[in-house]
């Protein structure tokens, strides 16, 4: 029999378990797991692992080697935060237009100063890099490139497309411009 608590009563009782609970091994149902007292039972100390010195509890950035697949990875990730900040970028440009002459002007100067257009560069960037790797996802995603230098290959692909697709917009964007 196993040590049962009688919330209503407040008071403790012995009490046979319930069969789905009492388990079907000998020692359980005999109560001799139960009597044992908690200082006999096995324990796990992780603090026991970790007194080796020498030795590391986990795999540490350094044994690793950055791979393209890797850093691709992190820019996908990166690229998809500054879209956020770019959009507010969109929507200040949107919402100047519909203010009026003066403050379209305003935002317009800021966006074709040399800053303003770092900033923009990075931002059609971002999308390009953005939209290859999500094309890339939508290939593994049907089952193609997924080994590992086929994957390795394709990450490069990517960042040369993103790079010449902005190079692309943005000699179209400036030839127009004048």
């Amino acid at each position: 029999m196993a040590l049962r608590t009688d919330f209503l009563r407040g008071a403790r009782t012995r009490a046979p378990m319930p069969h789905c609970v009492r388990g079907r091994g000998r020692d359980i149902e005999n109560g001799n797991m139960a009597e044992q007292s908690l200082d006999q039972r096995p324990t796990f100390n992780p603090v026991d692992l970790a007194s080796d010195g020498d030795r590391p509890t986990s795999p540490h950035l350094q044994i690793w080697g950055w791979t393209v697949s890797m850093a691709s990875s992190i820019t996908q990730r990166a690229t998809g935060i500054a879209l956020y900040a770019g959009s507010i970028l969109l929507v200040a440009w949107l919402a100047a237009a519909a203010l009026g002459e003066a403050a379209y002007n305003t935002v317009t100067g800021l966006l074709g100063s040399p800053l303003g257009m770092v900033v923009l560069f990075g931002f059609t960037w971002a999308q390009m890099f953005h939209m290859a790797k999500g094309i890339l996802h939508l290939v593994w995603d049907s089952g193609h490139l997924i080994g590992k230098d086929q994957g390795a290959q394709a990450n490069w692909i990517v960042y040369a497309l993103s790079v010449g697709l902005t190079g692309i917009i943005w000699l179209g964007a400036l030839s127009v411009k004048g």
